[in-house]
C-alpha cells in the first residue's frame, strides 16, 4: 500500500487503484499463499527439464513474451508444436513469471512436449480492452514474423514447428483464446498454421446473474465481487459484460456461423462461478456446427490447478489437473 495517496478503487488482496491513476498489485490477503505471486526469473539450463527465457517481440510496442522450452527427450518429434498462451487475471491482474503460472506452465510444457510462448498482455484499468487481446494477437503475429524468416529466436526456430500452434489462455485468458482465433480465420499466417484452440474455464458472461453465479461456491481465484470489478475495469469505458469480448454467444457479438475457428479443445469445471454461460457458449457453438469437444474437470471450481497449495493437498484438485494435462496432450496429438 503507498501512503498518502487516495485510493479509488480496490479488489480485496489483489489490486488496489488510486486517485492519480496508479496502481498496486502488491498481495495483501493470507501470506501463506503470497508465493504464488511471486515472480520466478528466468533460466537458461534446464531445470526440471525445463528452460525459461523473456524475449522482446517488438522494442516499439514493448510486447514481451516468456517462453518455456522442454529439454529434448528421445521420443520427442524434431520439432515440437507450440501452445501460445494468454494468461488469466481478470484482464487486471497476473502475468507470465508469477509462480502459479511458472508451476502450471513448465508442468504443461513438459507434459504436452511442446514449447510455451506465454504473453505478458497489458493490463487493466491502466490498459482497457482492447489492449490485451490487441498484444495476443501481436505475439501470434510476431510468431508467424519468425516462421517466414523477418524475426528471429533461436529456442523457437531450433525446436518449433510453426505449422502447429494452439492458442491456450485461462479466465480471461480463454477470453482471448476466442478472439484470437476468430482474427486469425481471417488472416494469411502462412507458413505459420493455427492447429487448436483451447480455451480453459472462459469467462463468458452476461450482464444478467446466471443461476450458477448464484448457486456455485466462490473461490479464491473467483468470487462474484472480484468478477464484477474486474470487468468494470477491464472492458471499455461505458460497456457491459454483454461485451463481445465477455459474451461472444451474445447479440452484440458476429454470429458464430460467420467465423472461421480452429478445432476447440473447450475446458470447464463442474464448480465454477460461469458455469451456465460457458455451457450456453459450449451449445452455442455446436449450434454452429464448429468443432468442439468439451473436457469437464469434476468436483473443482474455476482455475483449480492454479492453486499449488490445492494442487499438493487435495487427492481430487491433483487427479483433476493430470486429468487436464492429459486431455490437452491428447488434444494437441490429435491436431
Amino acid at each position: 500500500m503507498v501512503l498518502g495517496k487516495k485510493v479509488i478503487d480496490e479488489v480485496s488482496g489483489w489490486l488496489t487503484v488510486f486517485e492519480d491513476g496508479s496502481v498496486d498489485r502488491t498481495w495483501t490477503g493470507p501470506p501463506e499463499v503470497k508465493f504464488m505471486s511471486d515472480t520466478v526469473p528466468p533460466h537458461d539450463h534446464f531445470m526440471d527439464g525445463i528452460a525459461v527465457a523473456d524475449v522482446t517481440a517488438d522494442q516499439e510496442s514493448s510486447l514481451k513474451l516468456r517462453i518455456y522450452l522442454p529439454e529434448k527427450q528421445d521420443d520427442d518429434l524434431q520439432k515440437l508444436p507450440i501452445l501460445l498462451h494468454f494468461h488469466g487475471g481478470g484482464f487486471c491482474i497476473s502475468q507470465p513469471d508469477w509462480y502459479m503460472y511458472y508451476a502450471v506452465y513448465t508442468g504443461l510444457a513438459r507434459a504436452t512436449r511442446a514449447v510455451v510462448v506465454s504473453v505478458y498482455l497489458r493490463r487493466a484499468p491502466e490498459h482497457r480492452l482492447p489492449a490485451a487481446c490487441d498484444d495476443a494477437l501481436g505475439a501470434l503475429h510476431w510468431l508467424r514474423s519468425v516462421a517466414r524468416g523477418e524475426s528471429h529466436e533461436p529456442w523457437l526456430n531450433d525446436h518449433a514447428d510453426f505449422g502447429r500452434v494452439f492458442l491456450i489462455g485461462d479466465s480471461s485468458g480463454g477470453n482471448i483464446v476466442h478472439h484470437v482465433a476468430a482474427c486469425a480465420g481471417q488472416e494469411d499466417l502462412s507458413p505459420l498454421a493455427v492447429a487448436g484452440a483451447i480455451p480453459i474455464h472462459p469467462g463468458f458472461c452476461r450482464a444478467k446473474r446466471s443461476k450458477s453465479e448464484l448457486e456455485q461456491p466462490e473461490t479464491p481465484f473467483l468470487t462474484l465481487a472480484m468478477m464484477d470489478k474486474f470487468l468494470s475495469l477491464a472492458l471499455p469505458e461505458g460497456a457491459t459484460k454483454d461485451h463481445p469480448l465477455t459474451c461472444p454467444m451474445g447479440e452484440a457479438a458476429v454470429a458464430l456461423e460467420k467465423l472461421n475457428l480452429p478445432p476447440y479443445l473447450y475446458c470447464i469445471a463442474e464448480q465454477d462461478l460461469m458455469l451456465d454461460t460457458e455451457m450456453e457458449m459450449y451449445e452455442a457453438m455446436k449450434k454452429a456446427k464448429k468443432d468442439v469437444e468439451l473436457l469437464v474437470s469434476h468436483g473443482v471450481g474455476h482455475s483449480f490447478y492454479l492453486n499449488k497449495i490445492a494442487v499438493d493437498m487435495d487427492p481430487n484438485v491433483a487427479a483433476q489437473t493430470l486429468k487436464l494435462f492429459q486431455g490437452i496432450k491428447q488434444f494437441i496429438q490429435t491436431h
